[in-house]
């Protein structure tokens, strides 16, 4: 282990009260001094502010108006993101309300399939073509079509 040694530290001392006080009284006349020549400098352009201090008020509150007629209309919440939204919203109703109907239709179909005797043999003679005795069917032609390009049952070699 090596261990230095050192002088003693010097010890900062913190001025007291009166000496802050001494060098504040002291320097009072370079501060003011340097004040009224900063006045002295700024004394017209002030004196033209004052006179127009109104053209520029109405000017920042137009600048103000113009940017929140902006932000209202096309800001992230804007009114053109709101129509947007609810023309949406309103495709969306009509949409719900459009399948809650056909949800209606459909489950009066499967109620009248599951109970009427009269909706079953009517979906049996359309879909898979069923017939009474002594009827006929007739099947349009375009029905015909994709039963013309499957393959025959008969094993080809």
């Amino acid at each position: 282990m090596d261990f230095q040694v050192t002088g003693p530290r010097q010890r900062r001392m913190l001025p007291s009260p009166e000496e802050g006080v001494r060098a504040l009284v002291e320097r009072a006349p370079e501060a003011e001094a340097w004040v009224d020549t900063l006045l002295v400098k700024l004394r017209p352009t002030l004196n033209v502010l004052h006179a127009i201090r109104r053209r520029i008020a109405t000017a920042v509150i137009a600048v103000f108006s113009i940017w929140f007629f902006v932000h209202v209309m096309f800001g992230t919440n804007g009114m053109v993101v709101y129509r947007q939204k609810r023309s949406e919203y309103q495709n969306l109703r009509k949409e719900i309300e459009s399948l809650e109907q056909q949800n209606g239709r459909f489950g009066q179909e499967i109620n009248s399939l599951e109970t009427d005797p009269k909706a079953i043999e009517k979906e049996a003679r359309e879909q898979l073509h069923y017939a009474r005795p002594g009827e006929v069917i007739y099947v349009s032609p375009s029905n015909l079509a994709p039963a013309a390009n499957r393959e025959p049952n008969t094993a080809q070699k």
